[in-house]
């Protein structure tokens, strides 16, 4: 059999071998995850890549069921509007840009809030950033055999599903086969807003059903631009924080996009003892007090803490259930990771980790009423 080997592939591996006989690391599995993860990171564009409008023909008559403005409505017959590919940096990006805001009744939100919920893009915005979300999204109604989204189409909008059932389609040396089926949940069109190409798929509606709709400048603001403040500011915390000094650059900046802004009011319990770990938490804002039940049922304080501290690494490495109790000392904001990602992402700290829980334990030993 003869095996044609891909451009590049030799060169690839040889600067992996030469990498791991370099740094020797003590498991070469989790060395590769984190050796490629860079190497593809840096062959990214620094810059994001958007859509941005240069021609706003008319479109057609507002739709009256759903009130959208010509502008901004799903266009199933008319001509659709023409884009310009321009990147898309958020650092650049300065201005103020003036929030979208479609009314609806209380049973639309109701509905739309529920359609959001369970949205990977959206896990990580703040309770602000998603009323934006909710103001920006505007309904529409298909039916059955209408398109959605046209392979090879230029992007316009983002689309959350509401009901209805829809098929995902790709053109295979001109033939359409059927690859995915959403049906009352999901969320697709964001690809070719966030990486300047064209419809990878079209999405046609097998039925009678209503989506959410988000044009793309309203996606750029409140996702991209979010995410980029989002992950600046984590960086700067993670900066701070010693048991991360080992991590390489990438590794912080991927450390960032995985953690979940949470907030807690006064002396509401972050974490409580003996329940199971779903996650480790760093202090982004305020004070944490910490307590432990002590083996005669008395709930005794070990400390306070504030910004910069991280907690509830222990049972997650132990994998045990939580030793401690931590609760609010005033109104409290953390950053969340959860366990996959703790797993995936701290491989390189969790020696560090380690180290301090067997300190922890020594502590705990020679102090018995401590728990």
């Amino acid at each position: 059999m003869n095996l044609e080997i891909p451009d590049g592939l030799g060169d690839l591996l040889r600067d992996f071998t030469v990498a791991v006989l370099r740094e020797k690391p003590p498991d070469i599995y989790d060395f590769a995850v984190g050796y490629f993860t860079k190497v593809r990171e840096n062959r990214r564009p620094k810059a994001v890549p958007m859509y941005v409008i240069v021609d706003d023909d008319d479109i057609g008559e507002p739709d009256k069921d759903t009130f959208k403005p010509k502008c901004q409505r799903l266009n199933r017959y008319g001509r659709r509007q023409s884009v310009s590919a321009e990147r898309y940096d958020p650092e650049e990006d300065e201005s103020d840009d003036e929030k979208t805001c479609y009314a609806k009744t209380d049973e639309q939100r109701e509905r739309l809030t529920e359609a959001v919920s369970s949205i990977l893009l959206f896990r990580a915005l703040e309770q602000e950033q998603m009323q934006d979300v909710l103001d920006a999204m505007f309904e529409t109604v298909v039916s059955e055999g209408d398109y959605v989204i046209r392979q090879g189409d230029d992007g316009d909008n983002f689309y959350v599903i509401d009901s209805g059932r829809y098929g995902v389609n790709v053109n295979v040396n001109g033939e359409q086969k059927k690859v995915h089926t959403f049906e009352d949940k999901g969320s697709f069109g964001e690809l070719a807003l966030l990486y300047n190409m064209p419809r990878s798929a079209s999405v046609v509606a097998e039925n009678r059903g209503s989506l959410w709709a988000m044009d793309r400048n309203s996606f750029r603001r409140i996702v991209l631009k979010s995410a980029f403040k989002k992950r600046k500011m984590y960086e700067e915390l993670l900066e701070n924080v010693p048991i991360l000094k080992s991590l390489e650059h990438y590794e912080r900046s991927n450390l960032s996009d995985a953690l979940i802004p949470k907030t807690f009011k006064d002396d509401q319990c972050i974490i409580r003892q003996g329940d199971e770990a779903d996650g480790m938490f760093f202090l982004e804002k305020g004070v944490i007090r910490v307590t432990i039940i002590n083996p005669n049922g008395v709930e005794e304080e070990l400390g306070e803490h504030e910004k910069g501290k991280y907690f509830g690494e222990l049972a997650l490495i132990e994998d045990q259930p939580r030793s401690a109790n931590v609760y609010a000392k005033g109104d409290v904001k953390v950053a969340f990771l959860e366990r996959e990602s703790f797993e995936r992402l701290l491989g390189p700290c969790l020696d560090i980790m380690k180290r301090n829980s067997e300190v922890y334990k020594q502590y705990t030993e020679q102090n018995p009423n401590r728990g």
